[in-house]
């Protein structure tokens, strides 16, 4: 069974619940179908069950920590999935700074390693280029939304304020290989796959 059909089915048993969660992670994983072009061959697959399961620590059934990078990664390596997956989804979206606002971060780099690859990027440009409710947008609506909903004293907007040139590389990382695969397709007559660079 292919891991993202694993990951699919446990996002759908855990999260419709939460509602609007569930829109946000069905298309960040249709984002992520999306731009798996820029990662390397092998990884299409890992990415697509990064997105789906990038929030899966938010089901109330796997919370502990109440921090749901770190709930979540835990409950995909108990799992017994590859342990990349769950390294994603511990760090998704720079989640070592809300860690470290949080004072989990020792925990959580005791038990996932980082990682710097363009799987990792582009697992940061599709979550932060969806919206809450599922809704494409650009980078900084997103950021603004965050900041929003969760007002200036939020352990997640205080996490903001250091993770945002975390998250702009990241994405801006992103769109410059998707620039380059659809300048690519251009010159070699090839068709582009469709991909939202900014809404």
């Amino acid at each position: 069974m292919r891991l993202t059909s694993w990951a699919e089915r446990t996002a759908e048993r855990l999260l419709p619940p939460l509602g609007d969660r569930w829109s946000h992670v069905r298309q960040v994983a249709e984002q992520a179908r999306q731009v798996a072009r820029v990662v390397p061959e092998g990884d299409s697959d890992l990415l697509v069950a990064a997105a789906y399961l990038h929030d899966i620590g938010y089901s109330p059934a796997l919370v502990v920590t109440g921090f749901h990078p770190l709930d979540g990664a835990r409950w995909i390596r108990d799992q017994g999935q590859d342990p990349r997956l769950a390294r994603l989804v511990g760090h998704h979206s720079c989640a070592r700074y809300e860690a470290q606002v949080r004072g989990l971060l020792d925990v959580l780099l005791a038990e996932f390693a980082p990682e710097d690859s363009a799987t990792y990027d582009a697992l940061v440009f599709c979550d932060m280029t969806t919206g809450p409710t599922g809704k494409i947008v650009a980078l900084e609506q997103r950021i603004e939304d965050i900041y929003q909903r969760y007002g200036p004293d939020h352990e997640v907007s205080r996490a903001l304020d250091s993770s945002r040139p975390c998250l702009t590389a990241c994405h801006d990382r992103t769109a410059a290989r998707l620039t380059e695969l659809t300048h690519l397709a251009d010159i070699r007559g090839l068709m582009p796959h469709k991909v939202v660079l900014d809404a």
